[in-house]
């Protein structure tokens, strides 16, 4: 009975595996780095991913509202959650930096989790990157060189799987061909040969999501590293003072002594200090995009080459990086916390000491 329950397994598991590989192909996918603008308001171009990133604020405060709304002494349900995850990371925050600086660090380093991974998370819901409204091949004044065949199925564009054959085919693509440096006039006969056998309910064209994963968009990397630069450095100032901080950059204190020779090596040294505070803002970026974006790239190719079994084994190793992405950020910005608000701290204990007696 062991055997036939696995074989009936391993039989199922390679049923599914043809289906998707025969009949349930996407198109082959194209990639767009950038953000898709759904809307001009005003001189405010509203893209995809600035609309998944509101959804994200309203999910978060609606969680938490409905935690707190009616607080039980002993949680149950959503509030218990809820607690159970806001206190484990102070715990770990608090074990970390200490009760001192931890009640300062917790708020934006638990924020910055939250929201990261909610975002993550909600890049793998099925609808995001999939359903939206079609750009047309020739749009704007301009051609574009690739793309998909929509049919309209109760006035809804829709992508058709491949039709089951051997070997199999994925819904038809258009990639006009074009010599290098072609003129308008040149891309708009290529694109009229490309959709003549078109039929009247077809499309051609690209596919514009609602919605995209807020940190696919390099713009949104790019805030939450500057936001956590902001606080890190306001830690240092408010904490050491503007002069004593900002020596730590540019420390000419030997310099002013007459010490030519250490002097120089302390301002050499503070300039790598001002260039890894920036390098640290392009590390911060590229992580998380990179690896996000990556992940979205995955999914595109699954979807095109195995759509069935192998996407689901991607979702789950995309639902681990999500949560490990966001808190490498979270961790990071903590850990840069501690540097800035102690480094100087134990310089100046260390220029205290008396010296040994000889």
């Amino acid at each position: 009975m062991g055997k036939l329950k696995l074989y009936s397994i391993i039989a199922a598991v390679l049923v599914l595996t043809l289906v998707g590989f025969t009949s349930l192909r996407s198109a082959r996918p194209i990639v767009e780095l950038k953000a898709e603008t759904l809307v001009n308001i005003g001189p405010f171009p509203l893209t995809n991913t600035i609309l998944t990133s509101w959804i994200v604020i309203v999910l978060l405060a609606l969680t938490f509202y409905l935690a707190t709304r009616k607080m039980a002494l002993v949680p149950r349900g959503i509030q218990n959650f809820v607690e159970m995850v806001v206190e484990a990371f102070y715990n770990l925050v608090t074990q970390t930096v200490g009760e001192k600086h931890g009640r300062r660090f917790f708020p934006v380093v638990c924020t910055i989790f939250l929201y990261v991974v909610a975002s993550n998370w909600l890049g793998l819901f099925p609808t995001v990157a999939t359903v939206g409204k079609v750009e047309p091949l020739e749009s704007h004044g301009e051609v574009l060189e690739e793309g998909v065949v929509f049919d309209q199925l109760a006035g809804i564009n829709v992508i058709m799987p491949g039709v089951p054959s051997w070997p199999p085919h994925e819904p038809k693509s258009i990639a006009l061909e074009l010599p290098a440096n072609a003129t308008e006039e040149q891309k708009k006969a290529a694109l009229d040969e490309a959709t003549k056998d078109l039929k009247p309910d077809q499309k051609a064209g690209r596919l514009v999501p609602f919605f995209r994963s807020v940190n696919t968009d390099i713009n949104g990397p790019l805030a939450l590293a500057i936001m956590s630069a902001i606080f890190v450095e306001y830690w240092g100032i408010s904490t050491l003072g503007f002069f004593r901080y900002g020596s730590k950059f540019l420390n000419v204190k030997r310099l002013l002594k007459g010490d030519i020779l250490n002097g120089g090596i302390d301002l050499f040294v503070g300039m790598l200090e001002f260039v890894a505070e920036l390098a640290r803002l392009l590390s911060f970026t590229f992580r998380l995009f990179g690896n996000i974006f990556a992940g979205e790239i995955l999914f595109l190719v699954i979807i095109f080459l195995l759509p069935v079994l192998a996407l689901d084994m991607v979702y789950g190793m995309e639902l681990f990086v999500g949560l490990i992405q966001a808190f490498i950020f979270a961790i990071l910005t903590l850990v840069f916390g501690v540097i800035a608000v102690t480094s100087h701290e134990e310089g100046e204990t260390h220029e205290r000491e008396p010296a040994a007696p000889p």
